[in-house]
């Protein structure tokens, strides 16, 4: 691999780790912080909802004006006020401007995903865009696996403030590094006016095809953010296991999804984009379907871990040959059409979140039950929208 190649890689990388790293890494202090602001688990987990309304609303910006101005301003700009927004969550003391500022961090934060994928559409195509995306998402697979065990060592030796304050500093050196980071799209493939770039919105979504890949990645990661934010719950309330220990579990789940990217790397040229999104989507019915089952008799904590274990690392499968799939056809509105997929895979996170704890801290039945829906839901829109396509054209 060559150098700026490399360098791409782990800056590109970075930036699309904002989202894990600014949800996974509080995880271990969401029981803590239900009793540090006084209020029940479904409204912390509102934090996590917030969160994510603002990485799915925040992509609906970014993607239109990173198509018309550029990559390298907004980038610059979203990541300054995420440091911002980050420094709001060290500062509250109440839980309403807590949720204001983890709106705020999700917001600014799109921004750094919105162009890490623009960029790596900017700089290949094809096959190669599969395997750069592929080798994106095994550095992004890093954010899961370390977050969770970085945020619960904090704990040891400050409040779940110190996740937030480790955050901040991510957060200025990334600004830093976007400063001089290079553009990637000319001033002949942008957008001239910004309005048309709004309207590519309503252009993408008239693409059944297109279309059938954001709901793929709705319902999917509807599926995925149920187990972030009921994991915590479920291992520390109802398994009883500390916060470290909880760390390990998640991190190592985290590796596996980190590991599961080299398959679309390995595949790419070799097997169909949309065979291997057939097989992943089956695949996750059947782990959903087992975790369920492992929920509902309380199952010994290797097997209900081993359920997860084969459905959760999909998603590092899942998010490379969907998206590669559904930007092959975008050109000058790839901003747009990455800003969309953004959005449908955050506005779920954000829905499914605080439908995992209504039924309490000590049942992971809701949480199970959004995990067999979600994947389900994202099979069938496969069948519908896109397997007819790849039908017809192969």
């Amino acid at each position: 691999m060559d150098k700026i190649r490399l360098l791409w890689m782990v800056f590109l990388g970075m930036l699309a780790a904002l989202a894990p790293l600014a949800t996974d890494m509080y995880l271990p202090a969401l029981p803590v912080m239900t009793a540090a602001f006084g209020v029940g688990a479904s409204t912390v987990q509102l934090s996590l909802t917030m969160t994510m309304i603002g990485m799915a609303v925040g992509p609906l910006f970014a993607g239109p004006i990173s198509d018309h101005w550029g990559r390298k301003r907004p980038l610059c700009i979203g990541m300054f006020f995420f440091s911002l927004a980050t420094v709001g969550c060290v500062m509250s003391d109440d839980i309403v401007p807590f949720l204001t500022f983890r709106f705020l961090q999700g917001f600014t934060g799109a921004f750094g995903l919105v162009t890490a994928r623009a960029v790596a559409r900017d700089l290949y195509e094809g096959a190669e865009l599969t395997r750069f995306f592929s080798l994106l998402m095994l550095v992004n697979g890093l954010a899961p696996i370390l977050a969770p065990m970085i945020g619960g060592h904090i704990l040891l030796v400050a409040s779940w403030r110190g996740v937030f304050v480790l955050l901040a500093i991510l957060g200025v050196l990334l600004t830093i590094a976007s400063v001089f980071a290079p553009e990637t799209l000319s001033e002949t493939g942008r957008i001239d006016d910004l309005t048309e770039s709004f309207q590519k919105f309503g252009h993408l979504m008239k693409d059944a095809y297109f279309r059938g890949q954001c709901l793929v990645q709705f319902f999917f990661f509807a599926a995925f953010f149920a187990y972030i934010a009921g994991s915590p719950f479920l291992f520390q309330n109802i398994y009883g296991i500390s916060p470290q220990a909880y760390g390990f579990i998640f991190g190592g789940i985290g590796a596996a999804v980190s590991l599961a990217g080299v398959l679309p790397i390995r595949l790419a040229g070799w097997v169909p984009d949309h065979k291997v999104l057939s097989w992943t989507l089956r695949q996750s019915i059947v782990g959903s379907l087992l975790f369920l089952i492992a929920c509902c008799t309380k199952a010994p904590l290797p097997l209900l871990i081993l359920s997860l274990l084969m459905v959760i690392p999909l998603v590092s499968v899942l998010g490379a040959v969907s998206f590669s799939l559904a930007m092959k056809a975008q050109g000058k509105q790839a901003g747009s059409a990455s800003a969309l997929l953004g959005f449908f895979s955050m506005v779920a996170g954000g829905l499914a979140a605080p439908l995992v704890g209504i039924a309490g801290e000590e049942n992971a039945l809701p949480m199970a039950l959004l995990m067999l829906t979600g994947c389900l839901a994202a099979y069938a829109s496969y069948a519908r929208c896109i397997a007819p396509a790849h039908r017809n054209i192969f």
